[in-house]
């Protein structure tokens, strides 16, 4: 190190960011020449900004410090815990002893601290720990910067308006919800894990949580109601008519038609085939804006437009504000403050030529106003386009996120569109028939938000009372009532929300976290025999953990943390006192509940196999298996051991495999689902005949 390095980092005001990229930005922003020094120590990369005083800018690797166990021991209960550097804890974290190291000895030589981390509880707890533990307690004097995007002018402004301290009260709540959650996990997961393998004497992770028992229980309540459903017989009657030279199908007053006698005297009462306009509605209806993003309703969107996971989504979300082409993604609010600069946001986006007419046609408004929802975050606004353009290339699912993002902030500041509905009342014998038809008048706020939004037409002709029409035929439909559909990650994840489990940054990976542990799959999600297993042991010894009251209960005392109405250490008191009551119960129950666990891991490593039923014995099945001597993996029936069987078909040596529920389209033989390096995933039909295999092509997702 230079003399001149090191003037320039005695009396320094060091800056934690969160994140690399965060760093990079806000050295950027700072320095005076737009040129920061870069230095790298042990692989962590800093930087020397030029201002009126020394500051050095340090980045984070996320959470650098996390609850653990203050002495090794691998049975329950454990309530003893400690915040240690996760190097400590975790395999693989060489970078994070590294990142530890440097910011220590960053640390110092440094007179002022100022946090930088993301506004929001989990980066208040990072840059909390990081201050108290590797900057040796310096979290009381520390400044605190708040922004909401990463761009140069809010970076700026953040600099200028430092909070005097950091929001203790915040931290508290999240330090609470962190140790409450690991206190949970780590003693039901380990005495699930723990009474299993003492069954068995086979090992299995098996966990549970204070969100994922109440999430569990929702998928799980849906599948036995979908099981369980019995179909109820209903019909259906519309009318097929001629009203000059169009034809129709005018729809009975009743959708629904419980009672078959009904039913038959309708059709009965319609033979006479005297028909004429009844009467014609006509009512124009305004379509209002759509509300600004938040996390939750970005992520339920692209879910149902790209079916990108929600977990994937927040991960794009917050690569998208690290390159400063969005707001802060974590964020709860469906307001979007004057103070961001709508127009200034618009006439960035308007360079942009895929955007150009339409920033114009809300430039040329005299005021911009949004419109927007009700929920409100006291950390940052709704999601948002900053207007910057992007300094490298996206990636396919990046590009349809950001653009998917800019309509939607687009869509926000645009009018409401006019509809023109349409209903005819049609008299057939004296029974009500009625057709409905649509006309968009004015498109509105539906311009700026396409593809993402359609509004089918449907254009009647000119229709006038008394009107004749002619009956071509009436047409009758039995049908029965459909069962309940199975969540999918989107609806999950709205669910969640509603019953206010789980947090907006923590809900998609709980649903992760279930589909690693095999409780569930599938994109409509299916709950496995394990899932059924560990749900019915918690249901049946600690309902408690299952019932969405305790996770509730336990976010309102995160709240009233916040608002300093509560303390900490009350809450991990009461949770202790509840753990150990509920431990004791598991352990008077080992053998009953390691029997049905075990039972269910055995299930789960069965379907983690099984691909169908042998096409060719019609009795075995079909399960994924390994050769004795090659270990290569192939497809074999289970009669092969029988001697009665000899069906088997090659897999891919290469890549993981998983079974699929799809036949294949073209010759319906069985198919695998095969995930290469890179995430690259296509069907494999298992049939090396498959008419559709062309020079070794295989099914492509």
């Amino acid at each position: 190190m230079t003399k001149c390095d090191k003037r320039i980092l005695q009396n320094q005001t060091l800056i934690i960011t969160e994140k690399p990229d965060a760093a990079r930005r806000i050295a950027l922003a700072l320095d005076y020449d737009g040129k920061p020094q870069v230095k790298t120590e042990k692989g962590i990369s800093y930087f020397i900004v030029k201002r009126d005083v020394s500051i050095i800018i340090v980045p984070a690797l996320g959470h650098l410090y996390t609850v653990a166990i203050n002495k090794k021991r691998y049975d329950y209960p454990v309530f003893d815990f400690v915040w240690k550097p996760r190097y400590e804890v975790e395999k693989r974290t060489s970078r994070i002893r590294s990142c530890v190291d440097v910011i220590s000895k960053l640390s110092k030589k440094a007179v002022k601290f100022i946090d930088a981390c993301d506004y929001d509880i989990e980066g208040s707890i990072i840059g909390f720990t990081i201050l108290k533990y590797a900057c040796k307690n310096k979290e009381k004097s520390a400044y605190r910067m708040k922004y909401s995007t990463l761009t140069k002018e809010e970076i700026i402004r953040a600099y200028n308006d430092l909070s005097p301290n950091l929001d203790f009260s915040t931290i508290e709540a999240g330090l609470a919800r962190h140790e409450i959650d690991w206190l949970y996990g780590i003693n039901l997961s380990r005495a699930l894990t723990i009474i299993a393998k003492n069954f068995s004497g086979k090992y299995a992770t098996l966990s549970i949580g204070r969100v994922q028992g109440p999430t569990l229980n929702f998928l799980e309540n849906r599948e036995i109601a979908k099981k369980s459903f019995i179909p109820i017989p209903h019909w259906y009657i519309k009318a097929k008519l001629k009203i000059g030279k169009a034809v129709f199908e005018a729809e009975y007053k009743k959708k629904i038609i419980k009672k078959k006698n009904e039913f038959n005297q309708i059709i009965n009462n319609c033979l006479g085939k005297k028909c004429l306009i009844e009467k014609v509605e006509k009512k124009k209806k305004n379509l209002n804006p759509p509300f600004p993003f938040y996390l939750g309703s970005l992520q339920r969107e692209a879910y149902k437009i790209f079916k990108i996971t929600p977990q994937r989504v927040a991960k794009i979300a917050q690569r998208l504000y690290l390159e400063a082409l969005i707001s802060y993604p974590r964020t709860s609010s469906q307001k979007l403050p004057k103070a961001i600069g709508y127009r200034a946001i618009i006439e960035k986006l308007q360079r942009n030529h895929k955007y150009e007419k339409m920033a114009f046609n809300l430039l040329s408004k005299n005021e911009l106003k949004p419109n927007e929802g009700p929920k409100i975050d006291p950390a940052h606004p709704a999601i948002f386009p900053t207007g910057k353009s992007p300094e490298r290339g996206l990636t396919l699912p990046e590009k349809k996120i950001l653009d998917l993002r800019i309509k939607r902030f687009y869509a926000v500041f645009s009018g409401f569109a006019v509809v023109q509905k349409t209903k005819v009342y049609i008299n057939l014998d004296n029974n009500s028939f009625f057709l409905n038809g649509a006309q968009i008048l004015t498109e509105g706020w539906l311009g700026f938000y396409h593809p993402y939004f359609k509004y089918k037409n449907k254009i009647l002709p000119l229709i006038s009372k008394n009107q004749k029409v002619r009956l071509i035929k009436l047409i009758s439909e039995k049908k029965f009532t459909n069962p309940p559909s199975r969540y999918n990650p989107s609806s999950l994840l709205r669910r969640m929300e509603q019953e206010n489990i789980g947090t907006k940054a923590t809900r998609s990976g709980i649903i992760k976290t279930l589909e690693d542990r095999k409780y569930i799959h599938g994109e409509k999600i299916v709950v496995t025999k394990l899932g059924f297993e560990v749900i019915e042991v918690l249901k049946e010894y600690c309902p408690t953990l299952v019932s969405i009251e305790l996770t509730r209960k336990i976010e309102e005392r995160m709240e009233n943390i916040k608002q300093k109405k509560e303390n900490k250490d009350g809450i991990i008191k009461d949770t202790i006192e509840h753990l150990i009551k509920t431990l004791e119960i598991l352990k008077t129950k080992e053998t009953i509940i390691g029997a049905k666990l075990s039972r269910g891991v055995q299930q789960a490593r069965m379907q983690e196999r099984y691909i169908g039923s042998c096409p060719t014995c019609e009795t075995g099945t079909l399960l994924m298996l390994r050769s004795q001597k090659t270990r290569k993996r192939f497809v074999g029936c289970t009669n092969y051991f029988k001697s009665s069987c000899t069906t088997s078909y090659p897999l891919p040596q290469k890549g993981l495999i998983k079974p699929s529920i799809q036949p294949c389209k073209t010759c319906g033989c069985s198919t695998v689902r095969v995930i290469n390096k890179g995430k690259r995933v296509w069907n494999l039909c298992l049939d090396p005949k498959c008419p559709k295999k062309r020079n070794g092509v295989n099914h492509k997702v």
